[in-house]
């Protein structure tokens, strides 16, 4: 519960307990306890919930309210049993103990608040209670003393209560007065006390007039006392009432209404003096007494108001001069910042802006300098009509004006101008900021002086010291002049005096007839060289044509050494142009070699060739060895290629695994041919590599190649198409070959493009249909299950089988979407079949799953959105895999299984005994039906080992617990012989071809009387 909800709660229990205090008399004894202990409990929850700095007050006032709660409680209890309470009695000793535990609570607080050191704050707090206590004791404390009815352990007792009420009030006023912003908690605190105060005082009076009733309106002080300390301790800002006041506050002054009530509280004595006398006047003439006190208290309280008027005035000087003193810290240190006559003058105008009183007008004017004269310091009094001319007052009768001495043998004023009493308060700050002034100007004028005489040498150090060689050549290319970094430079090869053309190499002296060509004007980075020992050194020259320039008269050279950087540059060259990986020239250098190359060669006349060449199953190095072993197959292949195609080729890596090779120009296309066997010859001896481990992995790293030449493409672009082809038409003839372009690639190519592009438009068009092939049980021919089969009605072509479409769609990608519409359609269509006609013998329809299809991340949510959608049961669908998808990535379609089949559906191995394989993948993989292939159907009656492989494959599937169904059955003896054997199942045109959904309920009907009546 929030803190906010507690104290809500805290205040409407206190009204309703107050409530029920003044409806139902008869129960003061419990509500008025149930009033105090509540208060108490909120404060000890306060505690708890708010965890202040130290809880010790907080539990000395928790203890106080349950004293105070107590002693009522026995009164009242006293009452309710029909006996008038002793005085003084047990309660009185409750009451009593209440007063040193909330002092002492309250004076922790001011201690930690303040440190114990706010002796103003104290002093602020003694005058009112000195005051307020005086009224207590004429009031309230001296009757008691007087009274002739009381004893004296009654009148200790009486007295006790008033003493404590005042020493409780001096602790609230010190934490009232204290300096700072006081929390929330404070004044919370204050009106508890004044309930307590104001409840005590009547209470009392009525004591003293003997009219004291229970349940009174009295007691409402008392309950504001409970309710406001509890609700006090519930506040979060109680946090701060135990820590530093300077962790959370500011300090502040003396302010007017401070002034006042201590004033007010000042008049307390004359005024009850002043009230005595006119209550006792006769009295006190009759006894001789004092007959002057209203003069006394009156002249008293003049006399102190005019000390408290001083004071304040001394107080409100005071904190002029402290605001005048800051502002005038803070101009210095503006001055101290400036460097120029302008940074000062801004200066200036922020100091005097900051010296000048709130919202008055003034006016500011700089005197334009003036050359000679000495200035006279002093800041003057100057009337609006005595000013230079030029110089102006802004409309007052009188300005202040500062001269300043200004570099140069210059002079400049200042001139202030605003009402009197302003510029007489504001004439000894002008004259302390004139005096900073002046002392920085004198810093301006020392600094100009230094560095003026500094310069010269400073501009010659720099020259000694700089790193780049600065050089004055005479016009005939003698050296005149040459700094010391000369001959770090160029060696011990250098003297001054000589031929600057003897310092350079050889090779670049021509360029110095361009450099020292009259006219030739100024030159940047012209390249030059020179030999430091056996080191050829690259040198950058900057050249300045000063032979015009009386004070130079040559020709200025900056010269320097740039070997390092022309190194990192060629560096960045090569790795710009080159393969990171393997050396060989990246994609960007090899299609500019071609591109020169092509245009050589329709120059010339020459025959160029490009070969593509991509690696067959890297893919299967990278997933079964790593991909250390895979870049270590690709620096193979890189060597052999190179030392395959010869000097005068370019060997690049295009990326990947795809290579490029720009055959040397030749007469004819043969020798771009020859190379392409080359290649593949040498590409087709296995690699033997390390795997870092200690193991050697012997490697095949046979290639496929892709061959153009120039004679059948318009240009560079083209003839990286046509090889990119024809590697295509040798990847699909194979692999581990190579093949030349063929004008009829192009058109099989946009062929298959368009393929592709249909097949994307026919499944947004929903083209596809499925027909479905009956699965039979071998033993009756009951119709147990149905293969969904996709087909394709292509608007143009008709009716289209898979062979027509498949592999295009898988190259595209097409096929996941055509795969997803497959299963969402078959499980909707065997649904239908099932509400129709639920005695069907129908049990699951089998969908087909491409390797690609299955291995999308998301595969088994498509699977589950699709039964969830259809309202098809996961029993009801049989997902056919592919061997080879079960071969690899075992690890993954090892867990994807499983998850499916965690659903409930089942899984066949669709085509099993056509790929590579071990058979221990079945006892490993979660799988339920074998589909063998019809190939192992066919020769199944001719031959003997055909029939024995069959019969094998079916027995360890019944060893295994699986399902098997046999493909392709076309004639009555593969059904019997497949039947003697033990297989289960089968499908093939012997039992039907493939069926539109329409056919299916009618054939089952029909397979099903077929099976009744065998």
């Amino acid at each position: 519960m929030s803190t906010r909800a507690v104290r809500a709660c805290f205040a409407t229990w206190i009204v309703v307990i107050t409530g029920l205090y003044y409806a139902f008399p008869d129960a003061h004894l419990y509500t008025w306890a149930a009033l105090g202990y509540s208060a108490a409990a909120a404060v000890l929850v306060g505690a708890r919930m708010h965890r202040p700095a130290r809880r010790l007050p907080w539990y000395l006032i928790s203890a106080a309210i349950a004293f105070f709660t107590t002693g009522d409680s026995w009164y009242n209890l006293v009452l309710e049993l029909g006996r008038e309470p002793g005085f003084p009695g047990l309660a009185d000793v409750f009451y009593l103990l209440v007063y040193p535990l909330l002092t002492a609570g309250l004076l922790i607080f001011i201690r930690v608040r303040s440190g114990g050191g706010d002796r103003g704050a104290l002093l602020d707090a003694l005058v009112p209670t000195v005051g307020l206590g005086l009224l207590a004791w004429v009031y309230w404390i001296a009757p008691f003393t007087r009274s002739a009815e009381l004893s004296l352990l009654e009148k200790v007792v009486s007295i006790g209560y008033p003493l404590g009420d005042v020493l409780v009030l001096a602790m609230i006023l010190r934490m009232l007065t204290g300096s700072g912003r006081k929390p929330g908690a404070v004044s919370t605190i204050g009106v508890a006390m004044v309930g307590l105060l104001v409840s005590d005082v009547f209470y009392g009076q009525s004591q003293l007039n003997s009219a004291w009733e229970l349940g009174g309106p009295v007691d409402f002080g008392w309950i504001v006392f409970y309710a406001s300390m509890g609700y006090a301790a519930l506040r979060p800002s109680m946090r701060l009432l135990t820590e530093p006041a300077g962790q959370h506050t500011t300090e502040s002054g003396m302010g007017r209404n401070r002034l006042f009530w201590l004033s007010a509280a000042a008049l307390i004595a004359p005024a009850v003096l002043a009230l005595e006398y006119a209550q006792g006047h006769e009295v006190e003439l009759a006894r001789g007494g004092v007959v002057d006190a209203p003069v006394i208290a009156g002249a008293a309280a003049v006399m102190f108001l005019l000390v408290l008027a001083r004071v304040g005035d001394l107080a409100l000087a005071q904190r002029q001069a402290s605001s005048r003193e800051r502002a005038l810290r803070e101009a210095g240190t503006l001055l101290v910042a400036a460097t120029t006559v302008d940074d000062l003058v801004e200066c200036i105008r922020s100091a005097v802006a900051r010296l000048m009183p709130p919202d008055q007008p003034y006016h500011l004017q700089f005197a334009d300098p003036r050359p000679g004269g000495a200035a006279d310091l002093r800041v003057t009094w100057v009337a609006a009509a005595d000013l230079p001319a030029g110089l102006g007052s802004g409309g007052f009768a009188h300005t202040l004006c500062s001269p300043q001495a200004l570099p140069g043998d210059r002079h400049g004023i200042i001139v202030l101008g605003a009402p009197d009493p302003v510029l007489r308060a504001m004439q000894g700050s002008l004259e302390t900021l004139a005096a900073q002034i002046a002392v920085v100007l004198d810093r301006i004028t020392l600094t100009d002086e230094v560095s003026r005489r500094d310069s010269e040498a400073y501009f010659r150090t720099l020259i000694q010291s700089a790193a780049d060689v600065i050089m004055i050549v005479d016009a005939d290319g003698s050296i005149r002049y040459a700094s010391p970094s000369a001959g770090k430079l160029f060696g011990d090869s250098f003297s001054a005096g000589g031929s600057f053309a003897g310092l350079l190499a050889p090779d670049v002296r021509p360029v110095l007839q361009t450099m020292f060509t009259p006219g030739a004007g100024d030159l940047e980075g012209v390249a030059l060289a020179a030999y430091r020992g056996e080191r050829r050194v690259e040198i950058e020259c900057d050249l300045r044509d000063l032979r015009e320039d009386p004070t130079v008269r040559g020709i200025v050279l900056t010269m320097r050494d740039v070997t390092e950087r022309r190194r990192l540059e060629d560096d960045l060259t090569h790795q710009a142009y080159h393969d990171s990986l393997t050396g060989l020239a990246n994609r960007v250098l090899f299609r500019n070699r071609l591109e020169q190359a092509y245009a050589a060669a329709a120059r010339d006349g020459a025959t160029i060739g490009v070969l593509f060449v991509d690696l067959d199953d890297f893919k299967e190095v990278n997933d079964t060895l790593g991909h250390a072993v895979g870049d270590q197959l690709l620096i193979s292949v890189a060597q052999r290629i190179t030392a395959a195609v010869g000097a005068g080729s370019t060997a690049a890596r295009m990326g990947g695994d795809e290579f490029a090779v720009l055959v040397a120009p030749s007469h004819d296309a043969a020798a771009t041919e020859d190379v392409a066997a080359r290649l593949v010859a040498a590409l087709a001896a296995p690699i033997e590599l390390a795997d870092g481990e200690g193991g050697v992995h012997l490697v095949n790293g046979a290639a496929s190649v892709g061959v153009a030449t120039n004679t059948d493409a318009a240009g560079a672009t083209e003839m990286l198409r046509h090889a990119d082809l024809a590697l295509y038409l040798a990847k699909g003839l194979g692999k581990g070959g190579w093949q030349r372009y063929q004008r009829d690639l192009h058109t099989r190519m946009v062929q298959r493009l368009e393929m592709r592009t249909q097949l994307i438009e026919a499944i947004e068009d929903e083209q596809f249909v499925l027909q479905y092939q009956p699965i039979v049980e071998l033993a009756d021919q009951a119709v147990t299950g149905v293969e969904a089969l996709v087909r394709w009605q292509h608007p143009v072509r008709g009716l289209l089988g898979p062979y027509h479409f498949v592999e295009a769609a898988e190259e595209s990608g097409a096929i996941v979407g055509i795969g997803t519409w497959v299963l969402r359609e078959a499980l909707r269509q065997f649904a239908a079949w099932k509400a129709a006609d639920p005695s069907t013998t129908l049990r699951y329809v089998s969908v087909n799953v491409s390797a690609r299809q299955f291995r999308s991340p998301d595969f088994a949510d498509v699977v589950r959105r699709a039964l969830a959608d259809s309202g098809a049961r996961p029993e009801w669908l049989l997902l056919e895999i592919t061997e080879s998808l079960v071969l690899r990535d075992a690890d993954k379609v090892l867990s994807d299984l499983k998850a499916l089949r965690a659903l409930g559906v089942r899984v066949a191995i669709d085509d099993f005994g056509t790929g590579y394989s071990s058979l221990s993948y079945l006892r490993q993989m979660p799988v339920d039906v074998l589909k063998l292939d019809k190939s192992f159907i066919d020769d199944i009656l001719h031959s003997r080992q055909q029939r024995a492989l069959v019969e094998a494959i079916v027995t360890l599937a019944g060893n295994l617990d699986l399902a098997v169904v046999a493909e392709g059955i076309e004639d009555a003896g593969q059904h019997a012989a497949l039947d003697t054997m033990g297989c289960q199942y089968g499908q093939g045109y012997l039992f039907a071809k493939p069926q539109w959904p329409a056919d299916i309920p009618a054939l089952t009907a029909a397979a099903r009387t077929l099976a009744a009546s065998l």
